[in-house]
């Protein structure tokens, strides 16, 4: 008996324990919303937008990298070398187009005089010379062959064509070169300026930066190996902003609001809590992820939640279970400033 009586003392003391410990902890439970979730962090995975051989990559997993560093190279011999012909061509066409926009210059209008003068004393010894056997045979009497004559006409027709085309060059040599020849000249070197200028573009392109601070966190390819924009050759770990992502059911959706302060637990530092607000709420009702293993949230429809934590001291990982702990009196706090 009295064993008996022992035993159901103990077990007493034990019911009345855990009940105490049960309506104290639903009690608490009351003013913070208890959520289980995963950080989650975003990516980006970097690519050449080029095809070529990877000459240099210089960053490995784990470090850091910030806006704009450099973190691999493409060999650039053959597009430097394009650079340098378009370079090439680019000052032919300068000194084509200067030479147009110049003009003739003073000694070949000279020239072309010469060459007119010449002509016509080429033009008049030719007509001196027909007329004197039209002379010959009009006057004297004296016989003057038929070819004779007929070589006389013809040298002085060619002498007369060759004065008025060297009239012509006179001509077009005070006039100088056409406008149109300028503008042709300017167009073809504007298309060859535009064609530098995209080489350099591409140029830029063979070095792959970062776009934002971040920490690699996958190095895919390495020196040797041929790039392409289908290629990716590092993953970049973005660790600001990062979130936990967690889902609520409906009976506690109403219970809290973007902006309300939270606490984000991990089971590596269980003793040491770090700051966090409630971000994103989803508006679309969805199954229980099987990462949430909460037993009352596994067949329910959940709403998701995303809880930006300030992880100064970096020790958040991805996909690494948190608890996320929310204070409820700030939606009371947050609900009176709406209705002021």
């Amino acid at each position: 008996m009295k064993k008996r009586f022992i035993l159901v003392a103990v077990l007493a003391i034990i019911v009345a324990v855990v009940g105490g410990w049960y309506f104290s902890r639903h009690a608490g439970d009351k003013d913070t919303l208890v959520l289980f979730g995963n950080v989650d962090i975003r990516q980006v995975s970097l690519a050449f937008n080029g095809s070529e051989r990877i000459a240099d990559m210089r960053v490995q997993e784990g470090d850091r990298v910030e806006t704009g560093q450099v973190l691999a190279t493409l060999d650039t011999r053959t597009l430097r070398l394009q650079i340098a012909q378009a370079e090439a061509q680019i000052n032919v066409q300068e000194q084509a187009l200067l030479r147009l926009r110049n003009g003739t210059r003073p000694e070949e209008v000279a020239q072309a005089k010469a060459e007119v003068a010449a002509a016509r004393a080429d033009a008049d010894l030719a007509a001196q010379l027909l007329k004197r056997l039209q002379n010959i045979e009009q006057t004297s009497g004296e016989a003057v062959s038929q070819q004779d004559l007929d070589s006389a006409r013809s040298r002085q027709r060619v002498a007369e064509a060759q004065l008025e085309n060297n009239q012509k060059a006179l001509q077009l040599a005070v006039i100088g070169p056409r406008k149109e020849d300028i503008a042709q000249a300017e167009a073809q070197l504007n298309v060859s300026q535009a064609e530098l200028a995209l080489l350099k573009h591409q140029l830029s392109l063979y070095e792959l930066k970062s776009p934002i601070d971040a920490v690699v966190r996958s190095r895919l390819l390495e020196p040797g190996d041929m790039a392409s924009p289908q290629r990716p050759v590092y993953t970049l770990a973005i660790t600001d902003p990062k979130w936990v992502r967690a889902y609520v059911s409906e009976v506690d959706l109403g219970r809290i609001k973007p902006g309300m302060s939270a606490r984000v637990v991990t089971d590596s530092h269980p003793d040491q809590s770090i700051p966090a607000r409630v971000g994103y709420i989803s508006s679309v009702a969805e199954f229980t992820p099987k990462i949430v293993q909460t037993e009352e949230l596994r067949t329910s429809l959940v709403y998701e939640v995303r809880v930006f934590v300030e992880d100064v001291s970096d020790r958040l990982r991805l996909g690494m279970p948190a608890t996320v702990f929310i204070p409820l009196q700030d939606a009371k706090s947050l609900a009176g400033t709406a209705h002021r």
